[in-house]
């Protein structure tokens, strides 16, 4: 299925265009339309094992998540923004423009509440890049670390390892029974090992 084709309301076509052409931005590396189109895929996965989340709302929060990506801190604040900002517009309810706001900024820290089902699906999804398949994982360290192409090697280094180690000291990488089960163990590994390459070098 065409990425525009997976746009979860009827209507919205500029808006859904005007995200489309952020994320295709050729200044981004990793945060593109192929991540995207793999958040997307994700939670078609983890809502059809059956994790009961708001199928519409994950998915706008989704397409929102990193409308914004500029290097720059406050990223997801200004993703959410423009979330706030144009879906009520679309006679999306207000509730609903809300949650997908929450959801976006969640994905600064990557951290729900057990309980905020929305949030351990988009997180998951998210961060399910960590258990990709090792050629996968090489194509996305290596585009993270285009996006930082001004940064030196030793202090990108230095900067990465540190979220690396943050990753490995939760208590889990994903939130949703279904990830845990299927992703958790290859993304650890995956993250352990890119953080002995990165103090190799």
């Amino acid at each position: 299925m065409d990425l525009a084709e997976r746009w979860p309301l009827p209507d919205g076509r500029d808006v859904r265009d005007r995200l489309l052409a952020a994320y295709s931005d050729p200044a981004r590396g990793y945060h593109d339309t192929r991540h995207l189109t793999e958040v997307l895929t994700r939670i078609d996965e983890l809502l059809a094992a059956g994790t009961p989340a708001d199928p519409v709302t994950v998915r706008l929060a989704a397409w929102f998540h990193d409308g914004v990506y500029d290097g720059r801190p406050g990223a997801e604040e200004r993703s959410a923004a423009w979330a706030e900002r144009d879906l009520p517009g679309l006679g999306v309810d207000a509730g609903v423009v809300t949650e997908v706001a929450r959801l976006v900024r969640l994905t600064e820290t990557h951290r729900p509440a057990d309980s905020d089902v929305d949030g351990c699906v988009l997180s998951d999804a998210d961060l399910a890049i960590l258990a990709a398949p090792p050629e996968r994982y090489a194509q996305y360290v290596a585009s993270v670390r285009g996006e930082y192409a001004h940064v030196t090697d030793d202090d990108f280094a230095l900067g990465r390892a540190a979220i690396l180690r943050d990753l490995l000291a939760k208590p889990r990488l994903f939130h949703t029974a279904y990830a845990r089960e299927h992703w958790e163990a290859t993304a650890r590994a995956n993250v352990e090992r890119e953080l002995e390459t990165l103090a190799l070098g």
